[in-house]
């Protein structure tokens, strides 16, 4: 049950392993209370939503016991979320389910790394030669300051996650790796509220620094079937190099953020893509 982030493709599994014990959509109805003989058959299918109110009968015909019961019903929540607000609250009630930070260790690290903007720029100070692990003198350097305190919490997130080690011959903390990447995306709702951030501090920098110190640029191209696709391959790629690039570099001094962003101004011939906002409004 952790380990699922879908509600739909936990009652598709449960159901398969269970349809050769005699259950039928009508049981599973009868046991939820519900009129619909094949009402699961159609949240499965997703042609009908759960709601939170609908999710605790769901999660008792499924025998769950009242821990994954209530994670049944957060999931609900999180998977039916219309905001990006909701969402983030929604995963974080899943987050604060122990098992599910047992099983899924990896995305619940990823979330406390990107929980704020200042931690990846820290990991990323630590390259300079002259770096103190000193939370006045790391909140000073970064542009905006931040708090000592934030500036201490976050070191304790680098040291704890192991992305800060200290050097056996002189004892000065630096980065465990000089790479480090999520890879070309991710669908983790903690990328997703990092790339906001990200982007609300790229609009802040067209006023806060001069053409000298910053680079905002962008083009609008219309591309055929595929263009899409190869774009990404392209931007992909050109992520690649420069970590390396930067892994190469003698005397790393200033951290920066270089954002890429591509996304559709107009429909393909089909009609798509839909946006997410608009679909929310239909049964998905």
């Amino acid at each position: 049950m952790f380990a699922y982030l879908d509600h739909r493709a936990y009652l598709r599994d449960l159901y398969r392993a269970r349809r050769e014990r005699g259950m039928s959509f009508r049981t599973f109805s009868r046991r939820a209370g519900l009129r619909s003989p094949n009402y699961l058959k159609l949240v499965m299918d997703g042609r009908r939503n759960l709601s939170v109110r609908t999710a605790p009968a769901f999660a008792r015909a499924c025998g769950l016991d009242a821990e994954r019961a209530a994670y049944f019903v957060d999931l609900v929540a999180f998977n039916q979320a219309r905001t990006p607000s909701e969402r983030q609250e929604a995963y974080e009630r899943l987050a604060r389910h122990r098992r599910y930070r047992e099983i899924r260790r990896l995305d619940v690290e990823q979330a406390a790394y990107h929980a704020h903007w200042w931690i990846p720029a820290i990991r990323e100070l630590a390259a300079r030669r002259d770096f103190q692990a000193d939370p006045a003198w790391i909140a000073r350097q970064l542009v905006p300051s931040i708090r000592k305190d934030q500036a201490a919490r976050a070191l304790d997130v680098l040291v704890r996650l192991g992305m800060l080690v200290r050097d056996e011959t002189d004892g000065r903390w630096k980065q465990a790796e000089p790479l480090l990447t999520t890879g070309p995306e991710t669908r983790g709702v903690h990328i997703a509220r990092y790339h906001r951030v990200m982007l609300e501090r790229a609009a802040h920098a067209i006023d806060l620094f001069g053409p000298d110190d910053r680079d905002v640029s962008s083009l609008t191209l219309c591309v055929g079937p595929g263009g899409l696709r190869a774009l990404k391959e392209r931007l992909a790629s050109l992520r690649r190099e420069l970590l390396e690039w930067s892994a190469l570099e003698p005397d790393p001094e200033q951290v920066v953020q270089l954002g890429f962003q591509l996304f559709p101004l107009s429909r393909r011939r089909d009609g798509t893509p839909t946006p997410r906002r608009a679909r929310h409004g239909r049964s998905s």
